[in-house]
């Protein structure tokens, strides 16, 4: 049976896999080809810039060869076919190859008539080409789970994807530590104004990324084509801005793009790991048009927000999962969504693919594989649970002013944990357990002490909770 130009490309994608994993290079450089045709042992295939021809080629011109051998035998050929405006008589098709081990020339561009001169300064055909915007289907704002944490972020965003370029916050600068959601609200960002305005050109792009290919621009003196074809971006969503730190010549070209986008009206979305003014290696020409727009960060969402995390993915799995299995997930992982979201991924693995029932025992076995191979990061969230749970009490009764014995003891025992197995201060263990000072703390920690030397089933109520917490 005589193979077509789809089956081929599916055959190529599979080997692709088997070597880079569903990593983001996979999907990055990979997953957005589309095979075109296959004529006289020759797949053609299409890409959405010439950046990512020339990116294909330097990175990974071995394994692309040794595929097309494997798919179509040794006089196997691969073409790459540039998506350009097909309105304009004067687009270039740009195409290149290899046989063995010798590339083509990529194709000559037709001379114009001389009274249809193109304009110096554009470049024939890049005003329409097609480009992947990047972004990733499932971070929509859809299944971004509005709290305290995030919601001026959230509500810039949106406002952002609603009208682009014509709100005040232009930049939307959004930091917080990794595992928080920046990348997640910058796709939603991007997914809405694509929705909202089909015709706009919406691009997310890692900084890492950006300066590859700037790299790449300046080994190939191709440094204005680079710039030109980020300044015809509408949306432009830059993740982790600050890994451009010491790289004063990507900065400059950054600087220059940000400049000419703003004062187009163009909308910029930039990520970080740090505010403004504590980012350390980035011109202060740069922090300054950080500072323009908003910046907004995203904090640690509390135990209520991450739990209706959890329960948004569990019901868009159509999985059940126990109440206590989803509290014990939430109260464990307090600083990292992205960890909390990887232990509810795999027990939802353990459930639909294996057909296991999800358990305690199997939720505390994932938690100690995935989160705590290093040293167990406790919360006072969690040790406030795993109090009250001992005494069947809601959380909320520990932190009311309830002055009943049982109650009392409770409290003084979560601030005796918290104050033992956390590094918070004894006014921010206060804060947390009633909005109480620190001599509370202080008085809690030494009333526990008391009771531990001369109640011996007080200290074994004490050590029991103890091993809970610590397991």
């Amino acid at each position: 049976m005589e193979k077509n130009y789809i089956t081929v490309w599916d055959e190529c994608l599979k080997i692709f896999r088997d070597n880079l994993g569903d990593s983001a290079n996979f999907r990055t450089w990979f997953a957005p080809i589309k095979p075109v045709k296959l004529e006289d042992n020759t797949l053609t295939i299409q890409v959405p810039s010439p950046f990512f021809c020339e990116w294909l080629e330097e990175h990974y011109v071995g394994l692309l060869r040794s595929t097309i051998r494997r798919t179509l035998g040794p006089e196997g050929r691969l073409e790459y076919s540039v998506v350009m405006d097909s309105t304009n008589p004067y687009a270039i098709t740009a195409e290149s190859g290899f046989r063995n081990e010798t590339r083509n020339h990529p194709t000559a561009m037709p001379v114009p008539p001389k009274d249809h001169l193109p304009d110096p300064f554009i470049i024939p055909g890049l005003k329409k080409i097609k480009i992947n915007s990047q972004l990733n289907e499932n971070y929509s704002f859809d299944n971004f789970i509005e709290g305290d944490c995030n919601r001026l972020a959230r509500s810039a965003g949106y406002a952002i994807a609603e009208n682009p370029g014509k709100t005040s916050f232009n930049p939307l600068f959004i930091y917080s530590p990794i595992g928080l959601g920046k990348t997640h609200l910058m796709n939603a960002i991007g997914l809405q104004s694509k929705m909202n305005y089909p015709d706009l050109t919406v691009l997310y792009v890692s900084a890492e990324l950006f300066t590859q290919q700037f790299v790449e621009a300046c080994r190939n003196n191709t440094t204005n084509d680079f710039t030109h074809f980020y300044q015809l971006i509408d949306v432009l969503l830059i993740d982790d801005i600050h890994k451009l730190a010491g790289k004063d010549k990507t900065q400059d070209a950054f600087f220059q793009i940000f400049n000419q986008l703003h004062q187009s009206g163009k909308q910029l979305v930039i990520s970080s790991d740090k505010s403004p003014v504590e980012l350390q290696g980035i011109e202060q020409r740069l922090l300054s048009r950080f500072k323009w727009g908003l910046a907004a960060d995203l904090q640690v969402p509390d135990v209520e927000t991450r739990i209706a995390i959890l329960q948004k993915k569990i019901h868009a799995n159509g999985v059940e999962m126990p109440k206590d299995v989803i509290e014990y997930i939430a109260y464990s992982i307090s600083t990292n969504i992205r960890e909390m979201e990887g232990v509810l991924n795999s027990l939802l693995a353990q459930s639909i693919l294996n057909k296991k029932t999800i358990t305690m025992e199997l939720a505390k076995k994932m938690i100690d594989q995935i989160v705590h191979n290093s040293v167990k990061e406790i919360s006072i969230d969690y040790i406030q649970k795993i109090v009250c749970d001992h005494f069947e009490l809601p959380v909320e009764k520990i932190n009311s002013n309830t002055r009943r014995r049982e109650i009392v003891i409770a409290r003084q025992l979560a601030m005796f944990f918290a104050k033992k197995h956390t590094k918070s201060s004894l006014a921010s263990i206060g804060a947390q357990c009633g909005k109480r000072d620190h001599a509370t703390v202080l008085h809690a920690c030494k009333t526990i002490n008391n009771l531990i030397e001369t109640d011996k089933s007080f200290k074994s109520l004490v050590e029991d909770l103890d091993k809970k917490i610590k397991s």
